[in-house]
């Protein structure tokens, strides 16, 4: 029983996004394993990645007014200057924006990188060009949240569909709060999201690293380095 409950416990939850896909997955495989046996095991594997992408682990995050979080799984894929987009309301003034590319392994539900009151969301149609690439900022589907902190700074984070990814999912809406590691969204299936933080904010990340949502460092608001109690979740 112990061992049931350990290997019970060790897999993570789904999140309710993806219950109807794993079902949809399911269902095929069931139906058209019936009739052409090696496509039952394939369809078996794809049903089990489907889960996995869908997955949605607790988080232990860092709390402090001074630090982001990264908001997903993935890789740094770019650490720069650039403007926000324009529907985010944030100015023409170039800022420090970090890139976090999710392929199709990666857990895809995305977390608040700040705590704070959504000031903005808005959502722009667009391409679905490959989101590794720069112009993919500009050019692909999006959308972006913008979270005022209660010492007035503003932080976006952008959603961005990916050459797969066809649908941005976001939960959060203009006047809540969000407690910093708490979930706001999700993309389907392999995809980006770039933070826009302010200009002296310093990266912790470097391009090429992977960051876990809700609990790796992105970068520090000031100077200090706090020391950060948690919250779980």
């Amino acid at each position: 029983m112990s061992i049931w409950k350990s290997i019970t416990n060790s897999i993570p939850p789904i999140h309710p996004e993806g219950h109807k896909f794993i079902a949809i997955f399911a269902v095929v495989t069931l139906v058209v394993g019936w009739f052409i046996e090696p496509l039952f095991w394939i369809g078996t594997a794809l049903t089990i990645w489907c889960a996995l992408f869908f997955r949605d682990p607790v988080r232990v995050t860092p709390v402090s007014a001074d630090l982001v979080v990264t908001p997903a799984d993935g890789r740094v894929s770019d650490i720069g200057l650039a403007v926000p987009p324009r529907e985010l309301g944030m100015g023409e003034t170039p800022r420090l924006r970090i890139c976090v590319f999710m392929n199709v392994f990666d857990c895809h539900v995305n977390r608040a990188p700040v705590a704070g009151d959504v000031l903005r969301v808005a959502y722009k149609a667009g391409k679905f060009i490959n989101a590794e690439l720069d112009k993919a900022s500009e050019d692909n589907e999006r959308n972006g949240v913008v979270i005022r902190m209660a010492t007035g700074v503003d932080v976006g984070v952008v959603q961005i569909a990916g050459l797969i990814a066809r649908r941005i999912v976001c939960f959060t809406r203009e006047g809540e709060t969000l407690l910093v590691g708490d979930r706001f969204g999700l993309i389907r299936f392999g995809s980006r999201v770039d933070v826009y933080l302010p200009v002296g904010a310093a990266a912790r990340v470097s391009v090429g690293q992977k960051t876990v949502a809700g609990e790796t460092v992105l970068a520090s608001l000031s100077g200090l380095e706090p020391v950060p109690v948690v919250r779980v979740g």
